[in-house]
């Protein structure tokens, strides 16, 4: 039984950061779900995080990632590095089947049980079955039109969702100011 669900998209433009996803999680060839909440802030509000994956498996991780926020004084950096490294050594860890996007003021990060922490060269980053699609869309819009961060994952996400069946435009979409 494959269950596939999810795009999330992280865009940082003219000193906003914007993170959306799309609510569809679908299990084989059956939309179960429209309006599924794969984006939200932790830590005080200071941190915005979107997964990608097993449900479950996610909310584990965004538990474990605001334990590494407190341990490290909100340190998003050490916090991912510390999962990262967590998540591909330990033994329980290494079966979580997810993808993170976390992002604050002045990063953004791609997490995975693989050890990755990733930051974007350009500053945007999708996940998930659509990410291709997003990511073009949202490069695109960066480099060629006036939107700003919010509108940017909008119509990004939207293009995605008429492209890739596990993808819909039931979005959740958290904005903060960036540093950059």
């Amino acid at each position: 039984m494959n269950i596939r669900s999810t795009t999330i998209l992280a865009v940082r433009h003219n000193k906003k950061v914007a993170v959306a996803g799309d609510g569809q999680v679908t299990l084989n060839n059956t939309i179960v779900k429209h309006q599924a909440k794969k984006v939200r802030r932790i830590f005080n509000d200071n941190i915005i995080v979107g997964f990608a994956g097993a449900t479950a498996d996610a909310l584990n991780l965004f538990d474990r990632l605001e334990a590494k926020l407190e341990k490290f004084n909100g340190n998003l950096t050490r916090s991912a590095v510390d999962l990262a490294r967590d998540w591909r050594t330990d033994k329980y860890l290494r079966r979580l089947e997810a993808l993170m996007i976390a992002v604050d003021a002045q990063k953004t990060y791609l997490i995975s049980g693989n050890g990755d922490v990733i930051e974007p060269d350009a500053n945007l980053i999708a996940i998930g079955s659509g990410s291709i699609g997003a990511q073009a869309a949202a490069t695109a819009l960066v480099n060629h039109s006036e939107l700003d961060a919010s509108q940017i994952v909008t119509e990004s996400l939207n293009i995605a969702a008429s492209l890739c069946v596990f993808t819909n435009n039931s979005l959740t979409i958290e904005e903060m100011t960036s540093d950059i």
